[in-house]
């Protein structure tokens, strides 16, 4: 039954979510409202099991003294910080002002774009490993590529303005983008869309069953 009821469970809400896209009438037009509510619940659930998780393995970390356990200590006290500040703060902990208003513009913020500052170093890592022109696709990647970046700068306005409209590197760069990019990209979600809908009937009909621990 540890398996059933959960398969029987998502099968219902997936069924049910199937069916309200195609039946306009009560119960069914009713049932997305319904089911947000739900997820609201197991949301705030989730979010209190996976803070206790997350303290269960710092402290762990820090009592068996592994490898790196001193970020495990800055974990626990950023935690127990914003915890606190949060629960201190009441309905208004939002407001210009409040402690945790000053916590989330200048300490949250500035982390935030930290990583993806940092992210701009591995996707121009990616970007060169990907754009070497080792094969025929690799080329035309990388030409295409090259008259993209090219075209959404300034200087590539510079290098092709005495050009007739339509030949600028600006031009040719927004050609890309609206046609072969498009097609691909289109292409793309295609196969995305079908490959949720069908894993997603594989989840429905119980096929699937990794997300219970019970396998194929």
């Amino acid at each position: 039954m540890r398996r059933e009821i959960p398969l029987l469970i998502t099968g219902i809400v997936g069924f049910g979510f199937v069916v309200q896209y195609f039946v306009p009438h009560y119960p069914f037009s009713e049932m997305s409202n319904w089911f947000a509510d739900w997820f609201s619940i197991v949301q705030a659930c989730a979010i209190v099991l996976g803070g206790l998780n997350l303290m269960k393995v710092s402290f762990k970390k820090v009592m068996d003294k592994k490898d790196d356990w001193g970020y495990a200590v800055v974990v626990i006290l950023s935690f127990v910080v914003v915890l606190g500040i949060g629960f201190t703060g009441g309905e208004e902990f939002r407001v210009p002002g409040t402690p945790f208003d000053w916590l989330y513009n200048y300490i949250y913020i500035p982390l935030s774009a930290t990583m993806f500052s940092i992210l701009a170093f591995y996707v121009a890592s990616a970007s060169y490993r990907a754009f070497r022109a080792r094969n025929f696709e690799a080329t035309l990647l990388l030409v295409a590529a090259f008259f993209v970046m090219l075209g959404r700068v300034p200087v590539g306005e510079v290098i092709s303005g005495f050009m007739p409209v339509g030949y600028r590197l600006g031009d040719l760069a927004s050609w890309t983008m609206n046609f072969p990019q498009a097609a691909g990209q289109r292409a793309i979600m295609i196969g995305i869309g079908l490959g949720i809908v069908s894993t997603s009937l594989r989840i429905i009909l119980g096929i699937e069953r990794s997300h219970i621990g019970g396998g194929e």
